[in-house]
């Protein structure tokens, strides 16, 4: 695994997330004029109209009709154009699924797609727009690339690699301003993890928004003398299968992710384990549980997914070794 320089613990991104993305969408586009965008009526909200207006013959908003949307990107596909979608994310995943799955990925498209405000990102949005099962449904469609910028610095540099990559993709997208991990200039491998701290006591592997806080429960393990490996999986599929095994030599294993533990990231690093290496795993995540309305780092805490809970699940899968 690449080891990476980060920001300092507690650095703010200094821009929006989905500022950087229609910023660097637009720059590809001057180069690539296959490249177009369409939305489910939520420009505003993805600040998107910069394409519009750069590239109005590229751009179409297609209202809220989500699964439409999905089949004229892959009409789009078919005639070789490479097509950005985005809605948020539990109408992207959940909404329209079976487009995605036929229309798109059996039918061997290039769509990629946006779900943004993913998990407890979803804040005041409550529980209708919190997708805490996209991961799980998308992973399960064959060849689905799935994958979670984890700040700013680290989406600039994945998306001319999303669409330079032939295939479907799922982007989970954090809208707003997030915790900035990397430095900036970053370079990233899609499919590739990143080592972001060594440690030999117990490896906490996280993706998006738990990133940030397997940082921080990482810094207070050391407080208690346990030394915690960081990884960042921000490619769940394909998973890279070579950084699970290399943090099962830690003889412990936690993952952390803003989604239900059923079918997301801990679940894929669970059959890593059990059909290479069975280890200890403590899974934190979203259980059995519906979204609700709040603050993100309130909901987080609510339902169980932030630093304290890492600290709390790392310490418990030690006395498992």
């Amino acid at each position: 695994m690449k080891k990476y320089s980060l920001a300092p613990l507690g650095t703010i991104d200094s821009q929006e997330m989905r500022k950087v993305f229609a910023a660097k969408l637009t720059e590809l586009a001057a180069t690539d004029e296959r490249i177009c965008l369409l939305d489910a009526d939520l420009m505003a909200s993805m600040s998107t109209r910069s394409f519009l207006e750069k590239y109005p013959e590229r751009t179409f908003n297609c209202g809220i009709q989500e699964q439409n949307m999905m089949g004229v990107a892959a009409g789009l596909s078919s005639m070789g154009k490479v097509p950005f979608t985005h809605t948020f994310g539990a109408f992207a995943a959940r909404r329209a699924y079976d487009q995605i799955f036929i229309s798109c990925g059996y039918a061997k498209q290039n769509v990629k797609i946006i779900g943004s405000d993913p998990g407890v990102t979803a804040a005041a949005n409550g529980g209708t727009h919190m997708p805490f099962e996209d991961v799980a449904i998308m992973r399960a469609i064959p060849d689905m690339m799935v994958l979670e910028p984890t700040d700013a610095a680290m989406l600039d540099n994945l998306i001319p690699q999303i669409a330079a990559t032939k295939g479907c993709a799922y982007i989970r997208l954090t809208r707003k301003v997030s915790e900035a991990v990397y430095a900036p200039d970053s370079t990233f491998e899609l499919g590739k993890a990143a080592l972001l701290r060594e440690g030999a006591d117990v490896a906490i592997i996280a993706m998006g928004y738990s990133v940030h806080q397997a940082l921080k429960a990482a810094e207070t393990l050391a407080e208690s003398g346990i030394s915690a490996m960081v990884i960042d999986m921000f490619t769940v599929a394909p998973l890279d299968v070579e950084a699970v095994l290399e943090a099962a030599k830690c003889g412990a294993i936690v993952t952390a992710e803003n989604h239900n533990v059923v079918g997301g990231l801990g679940s894929a690093v669970a059959e890593v384990l059990a059909e290479n290496c069975p280890t200890p795993l403590e899974r934190v995540g979203v259980r059995n549980s519906f979204g609700a309305v709040g603050t993100r780092d309130g909901l987080a805490r609510k339902f169980e997914i932030d630093a304290e809970a890492i600290v709390e699940a790392a310490k418990k899968v030690m006395t498992r070794k």
